[in-house]
């Protein structure tokens, strides 16, 4: 794990105008093969949180996951992990909003543009679609937030609404929410409730190593 920080930390500042250098010997380290383009760190903690649930060491299978802090990043991002740079395999989960830019800079950087994944609008719309409002409203409450759900929904911005879109709003009202809900959420899916934005991602990874190696 200390090394996947290592190495997203390394794409980062490459990405950012840094050396290549770092990123190179991690993901050498690594044995890298693919890259899981995510707008956010709330995609990464719901993506980490399905692979611990399947029980899948996506490290082990040569699997990156990991955070742009933002699609418009995603060109950035896709000329250093893909054929400019690393030569990684490309994928991603996007919003339907910023799949734009996953198309233009994996276009821009020679990447197929079949492995992005979009939600009909965020992942967390996406989340509460498949849990359904009962069951998000009893999540939150076993997260000791019942009382700050209540509050936001007495709002008069929120009267109204249907209370789906105000979930979705409540979840990122406050710093770390988004995150905490990406994994929790996640956790909470049942075997045949995972969106399939998500699920068509999983299902686009490459299999273990070990398969492979074997081929």
């Amino acid at each position: 794990m200390a090394e996947m920080t290592t190495f997203r930390d390394a794409v980062a500042a490459w990405a950012a105008g840094g050396s290549a250098g770092p990123a190179a010997e991690s993901a050498a380290r690594l044995r890298l093969r693919t890259a899981v383009l995510l707008e956010g760190p709330s995609d990464l903690a719901a993506v980490e949180a399905l692979a611990a649930r399947r029980g899948r060491d996506l490290a082990a299978e040569g699997v990156c996951a990991l955070s742009m802090n933002g699609a418009m990043n995603a060109g950035h991002f896709a000329r250093v992990l893909g054929p400019p740079g690393l030569g990684l395999r490309l994928t991603g989960l996007c919003d339907e909003r910023e799949e734009p830019y996953y198309r233009r800079g994996l276009e821009r950087a020679g990447a197929p543009e079949r492995d992005v994944f979009v939600c009909t609008a965020d992942l967390e719309e996406e989340l509460i679609r498949a849990l359904g409002a009962q069951r998000v409203e009893e999540t939150v409450r076993a997260e000791g937030e019942m009382r700050a759900w209540q509050t936001f929904r007495s709002q008069p911005a929120q009267q109204g609404r249907p209370v789906e879109g105000q979930l979705r709003r409540f979840l990122g009202t406050r710093k770390g929410r988004k995150i905490h809900y990406g994994r929790v959420l996640t956790e909470a899916l049942g075997p045949g409730d995972v969106p399939a934005p998500l699920e068509d991602l999983f299902s686009s990874l490459c299999t273990p190593r070990t398969e492979m190696d074997e081929e």
